[in-house]
């Protein structure tokens, strides 16, 4: 796992966020890992900004909580992000990436509508962090890989996103992209 600390630090402020109700902030953060996650193409960083986002989206939906089962993938939720944070800073890597894990295997206790729900989230939250990555400059191809999303649903999402009608025609005058040439070899 690259980017131990940072990984840590968003892990921590999900957390307060999630006690505080604090649900925007929780998709900020989401935001904040894709950056790093773009930067080092780690996996370990993309898991951790879905988690976060799915989280976000599913820790809004008031109706969820009076589900069967709500209570119960709460309270494992909570222990589970509590217990990541503890092995990331005892540099356990396998244990928090265990415990993570174990997030979405709880929702496989949950009545059926809460699992049907809790698992488009997660899913609709994979697509939209793939597409967040591509916007970040990684190839439509990387992207899918990195996140196991079909190269189809990612291309079906960009292509219903605004980003597909930019004018890509469009480059920066010669001098200036000499000039940007310049400064990297310099």
């Amino acid at each position: 796992m690259e980017e131990v600390d940072n990984v840590i630090r968003i892990l921590r402020s999900t957390r307060r966020a999630i006690d505080e109700g604090n649900f925007n902030e929780i998709k900020n953060l989401s935001d904040q890992t894709i950056h790093t996650a773009t930067i080092s193409q780690d996996a370990d960083n993309i898991i951790v900004a879905v988690l976060v986002y799915s989280l976000s989206k599913i820790l809004e939906r008031e109706h969820y909580k009076e589900l069967e089962g709500w209570d119960n993938f709460y309270n494992k939720l909570l222990k589970n992000i509590d217990i990541s944070i503890v092995a990331l800073e005892q540099n356990q890597i396998e244990k928090a990436r265990l415990h993570l894990g174990k997030i979405r295997e709880d929702i496989n206790l949950v009545s059926p509508d809460l699992q049907r729900y809790i698992k488009d989230t997660f899913r609709k939250a994979e697509i939209n962090k793939a597409f967040k990555l591509y916007e970040h400059g990684l190839s439509s191809e990387k992207t899918a890989r990195l996140l196991g999303v079909s190269l189809w649903d990612l291309s079906s999402y960009i292509g219903q996103s605004s980003i597909s009608e930019a004018n890509v025609s469009e480059t920066l005058p010669i001098k200036t992209r000499i000039k940007y040439a310049e400064e990297i070899f310099a």
